[in-house]
């Protein structure tokens, strides 16, 4: 049987059939900055370290977690041992198998507005205390003990062990300070996946809330008290990842791609784009398209650097 996961100048990539992903990697003196088409959650087990992103510089210590949305763009420097648990999982998961996720409180922040809200530019971090690490390290080793398990049968201990991970992970969340609300409003779900499944129409508010059949306002209300965010920021935030991913894995014009993700302006695609990532699309494209991962109908597949 095929490893689910391999190794293509230091960078990983998924097999055919591959759910989810778990496994460490020892980072020292580092890693240099790239990108990918997946969620990724990093747990730092053991060294010391420092994480590059578009935020900035931070130090890493045991314990600390970066959780980062695709396209975001990081790497690790002056490492003396950094031992990294990676779990990687699709969008794809994420949209059908995780789909439930969006309207659990705690889950939804982790994973769909927490990363977007606050500025953060699709990353959320968070430390683990020594019991919280263990929890997680026991769930991330039974998930890689999976890794040659056949599909067939240990789908749901997939599934399960992830999401066993990403529970224990979004209780420190909630922890930490971040506002716990109730489960999301079905309108405002229902909302996101409209925006999703047409990333390339000219929505506005008054058009989502004539199909939510609500008064705009309260569209606005309900959303920015599930997500901390207006609709139309939630679906700049998502055209934003769409592009990074089209500009890194295809060779479409940055003009085609814009058009594509719903802003035929490419000049305010350049500064919607920009804000998010730190960086402009041309450079981006530049700087990451060698040193990526790409998901593609289930198979990921590696940039040459």
């Amino acid at each position: 049987m095929a490893h689910p996961v391999g190794n293509a100048n230091d960078l990983l990539y998924f097999t055919d059939g591959t759910l989810a992903y778990a496994g460490h990697h020892l980072h020292d003196p580092g890693h240099h900055l790239h990108t990918h088409s997946f969620m990724e959650v990093a747990v730092v087990t053991g060294g010391e370290g420092v994480h590059v992103s578009s935020a900035g510089r931070e130090p890493l210590r045991t314990g600390d977690v970066i959780l980062l949305r695709p396209g975001v763009w990081h790497g690790y420097e002056e490492c003396h041992r950094l031992d990294v648990f990676n779990c990687c999982f699709s969008t794809q998961l994420l949209h059908r198998e995780l789909a439930w996720t969006r309207e659990d409180p705690l889950l939804g922040y982790l994973l769909w507005t927490g990363p977007h809200s606050a500025q953060r530019r699709g990353m959320l971090t968070t430390s683990l205390d020594e019991a919280t690490l263990g929890e997680c390290a026991d769930h991330l080793d039974g998930l890689s003990r999976l890794r040659h398990a056949p599909m067939a049968m240990h789908r749901g201990d997939i599934i399960g062990r992830l999401s066993l991970f990403l529970s224990a992970l979004a209780r420190t969340v909630a922890r930490d300070g971040d506002a716990v609300r109730g489960p999301t409003h079905p309108a405002v779900v229902h909302a996101m996946r409209l925006m999703e499944a047409r990333p390339d129409h000219r929505w506005t508010l008054r058009e989502l809330a004539e199909q939510l059949h609500l008064a705009p306002g309260y569209v606005v209300r309900l959303f920015k008290c599930a997500t901390g965010l207006p609709p139309m920021a939630y679906l700049t935030r998502h055209r934003v990842e769409l592009a990074a991913t089209r500009l890194l894995h295809t060779d479409e014009p940055i003009a085609h791609i814009a058009r594509s993700v719903g802003w035929p302006d490419q000049n305010y695609f350049a500064r919607r784009f920009k804000v998010h990532f730190g960086l402009s699309a041309s450079v981006y494209r530049a700087r990451f398209t060698h040193n990526s991962v790409q998901l593609a109908s289930g198979t990921i597949v590696s940039g040459s650097a």
